[in-house]
């Protein structure tokens, strides 16, 4: 049961579409994933059906299948994310080689998805104010196998004090009622009221404060929200471009969506196949142009040096940081960190151990290849005996990158018997 004040808005609101949109929410919610950029073709999944039009890497699914229990889930080739979800991404149009912010990145569907976009080029800071919440963020970013991305646990204010017109492209996907996942989410029906909307739309204009203080002249700032409220929508756009100035609406292509104010769209789920999303496209004033970097570089110790040459393993450009007790890679466009709470500062490569590395669980999810690799089908008996953590027979010897169908999936260390498994426990089967 909806709320009656909530559907005597939307009544309202839709005026003549309201049926429509009430037919819409009795009919089966659509489900969706979305592909990580690889080499060569969309493996050919049975469970898919048509492709988001909106995304290029998104594919709905079939709602019986499940697909996040199989092994492709774990090598991250896909994410499952909500269809409508996958276009406040589009509209921010990232290109490779920028520093995006994503400042409300939990738990990481649009952040891997932007990722994406940039293809290992440049930098993404995606924070995460919930300490909860930033951690599994974190682990999807590891999960996706990307290694330009810093996590960070921090308020919006802390980060636009810290790095003042730095990125290129800004995203604010905010914490809203959540109307717009009625369908999908029993909790923001129950925890629905006017009240919260209002409580919502206040903190959204203090967040969208901040994230404007991070886009450099000439920058795009994307705001969006899961949620059909004209006052958290709207009018919240209405009121920021009344106070700031230097910012204007911009005018995008997005035919797949319903036109509004000031360079506003609106994903109503009687319209198309996901659930409700509003995304607001704004330009700051000005030429772009982003601060320089200067940040003096660590030197790789000696034990990843042998470790990289035994595997043939090639860094990008980038530079180490050591990080507590993990080596990490981290972007040339990474600023100083020192002072934040920092969950995943670049790209894990391991520890160093008694003259010795090991690598971790993240550098292998990274790479394509290595010198030294065994892949296994996925359903196989070994793969699933690799999952459960268990000892696979394996003629090679030493550290050795374990794949599923070709796709990185963990490490293994064999001694020309059997491979010792590798495997973080916390995701064993």
């Amino acid at each position: 049961m909806l709320p009656q004040a909530f559907l005597q808005r939307m009544e309202r609101q839709l005026g003549a579409e309201y049926p429509s949109y009430i037919d819409s929410l009795d009919r089966p919610r659509a489900v969706a994933l979305r592909f990580r950029p690889l080499d060569g073709q969309i493996p050919p999944l049975p469970f898919l059906e048509a492709p988001v039009p909106w995304e290029p890497l998104g594919y709905y699914y079939d709602p019986t299948a499940r697909p996040g229990l199989h092994p492709y889930h774990e090598a991250g080739v896909y994410y499952l994310q909500e269809a409508s979800a996958m276009a406040p991404v589009t509209l921010l149009d990232p290109q490779p080689g920028e520093r995006i912010c994503d400042l409300c990145a939990a738990p990481g569907g649009k952040s891997t998805q932007i990722a994406g976009r940039l293809r290992g080029q440049g930098f993404l800071l995606c924070n995460e104010i919930e300490p909860k919440r930033a951690k599994i963020l974190s682990r999807n970013i590891e999960r996706l196998g990307i290694g330009n991305a810093l996590v960070t646990n921090e308020h919006p204010a802390t980060l636009a004090q810290r790095f003042p017109g730095f990125f290129h492209r800004v995203l604010i996907d905010a914490p809203c009622s959540g109307e717009g996942m009625f369908r999908k989410e029993e909790a923001a029906v129950t925890d629905w009221s006017q009240k919260t909307v209002q409580m919502c739309a206040d903190r959204q204009r203090q967040i969208l404060h901040s994230g404007a203080q991070l886009v450099c002249p000439g920058g795009r700032l994307v705001y969006s929200t899961c949620t059909f409220a004209p006052e958290e929508n709207e009018q919240t756009i209405a009121a920021f471009l009344a106070d700031h100035p230097d910012f204007y609406p911009e005018a995008v292509e997005a035919p797949w969506f319903s036109p509004g104010k000031n360079g506003s769209f609106r994903l109503w789920p009687h319209k198309l196949k996901g659930e409700g999303h509003f995304a607001a496209v704004l330009r700051r004033r000005g030429d772009e142009e982003v601060p320089d970097v200067d940040i003096r570089a660590e030197k790789l110790p000696k034990e990843w040096l042998d470790f990289a040459k035994d595997l043939d393993i090639q860094l990008p450009a980038g530079r180490p940081l050591q990080f507590g007790s993990s080596l990490y890679w981290v972007p040339q466009e990474m600023p100083e960190i020192s002072r934040l709470k920092v969950i995943r500062p670049g790209l894990e490569l391991g520890i160093v151990k008694k003259g010795r590395f090991e690598p971790a669980h993240a550098l292998a999810l990274w790479l394509r290849d290595c010198g030294r690799s065994v892949s296994f089908p996925a359903g196989s008996d070994e793969m699933n005996r690799y999952l459960h953590g268990d000892v696979i027979p394996c003629t090679q010897k030493g550290w050795t990158l374990v794949k599923v169908d070709g796709y990185p999936i963990g490490w293994g260390k064999g001694d020309s018997i059997v491979l010792k498994n590798h495997y973080p426990k916390g995701l064993r089967r």
